[in-house]
């Protein structure tokens, strides 16, 4: 498993992590989330050996992972870590992007892995254009798949599907991280999506303030939501007195209640509406099957999750 022992990092005097302990098993999926700022990236950069600790240490199984001072080249041999800004060779093809670190000894099998990847990453049409005339989406992509060519024993993902669209996110994260479990890839991902998170993570983290604020597994942080962070980060939320934190999905508009609101708009989000409502002063927001008349009074009554 990789173990991270009371990691501790700054910049200069700045604090940026402030004794940092977790640990994830072999294969697991680890999402890292938090505000911009909160030291998702410097984490990720820290579990690699970009930078040397001030305190703590991390190991992956007995190997301990050691910065620059320690290593001439960053970065251990069974880990693979894609980063915002893609390392791709711009003037030859995504295949041999894909293959670069791939033995030529068997040419053969070297095709039927990177065959095999751009059907994970799903570039089948664009095995032979030149990755200078990729789209940020499709470098992307390709930098993913050029990571696990080698089939590493650990994959860190920095937003990893921040740059491609919406057409085909959702089908790469299925394909992608289905992939990573069958292989028993230990993928641990810093991300602002909830996407990436609760459908695929095994264990999550929430960083803030330079310290973990909550650890758990997606289902217990969702039900669960310690403060207004972590709501923020799932859904649409309220904080109503005497209730504390609801989802605006445990609200519904019942005949009678003592909670009476007004309602101010009504946003169309496909399936449902989301109501924007005035109750005692303060906007609540809930979800409805259809819009509603601004001025309207509403009774109010909470689902339980």
């Amino acid at each position: 498993m990789l173990q991270v022992n009371n990691l501790t990092f700054q910049y200069k005097k700045k604090p940026i992590l402030k004794n940092i302990s977790f640990t994830v098993n072999t294969g697991d999926h680890f999402s890292i989330i938090g505000e911009s700022g909160s030291g998702k990236s410097t984490l990720l950069k820290l579990l690699y050996g970009t930078y040397n600790l001030n305190e703590g240490q991390i190991f992956w199984k007995d190997n301990e992972i050691l910065g620059p001072k320690h290593n001439l080249i960053i970065g251990p041999e069974y880990m693979k870590y894609v980063a915002q800004e893609f390392d791709l060779m711009p003037f030859i093809t995504v295949s041999e992007n894909i293959g670069a670190y791939l033995s030529n000894f068997y040419p053969e099998e070297k095709q039927a892995r990177i065959q095999e990847l751009l059907n994970v990453v799903e570039l089948q049409p664009y095995a032979h254009t030149k990755a200078k005339e990729l789209s940020g989406g499709q470098k992307q992509r390709v930098a993913i798949a050029k990571a696990i060519a080698k089939q590493p024993e650990v994959l860190l993902l920095d937003e990893p599907f921040s740059h491609i669209d919406n057409f085909k996110k959702q089908s790469l994260r299925r394909s992608l991280f289905k992939y990573l479990k069958e292989k028993q890839i230990t993928c641990i991902v810093a991300t602002h999506d909830k996407d990436d998170v609760l459908s695929f993570s095994d264990e999550m983290m929430v960083l803030h303030e330079a310290k973990i604020i909550a650890k758990g597994t997606p289902q217990q942080l969702y039900k669960n939501p310690e403060n207004k962070l972590i709501a923020s980060f799932f859904d649409e939320f309220n904080e109503i007195e005497n209730y504390g934190i609801l989802y605006a999905n445990q609200l519904k508009v019942v005949k009678k209640s003592d909670l009476k609101a007004i309602v101010n708009q009504s946003y169309f989000k496909g399936y449902y509406y989301l109501i924007e409502a005035d109750l005692q002063g303060e906007k609540v927001y809930f979800e409805n099957d259809k819009a509603l008349k601004s001025g309207l009074s509403i009774c109010l009554s909470i689902l339980k999750m």
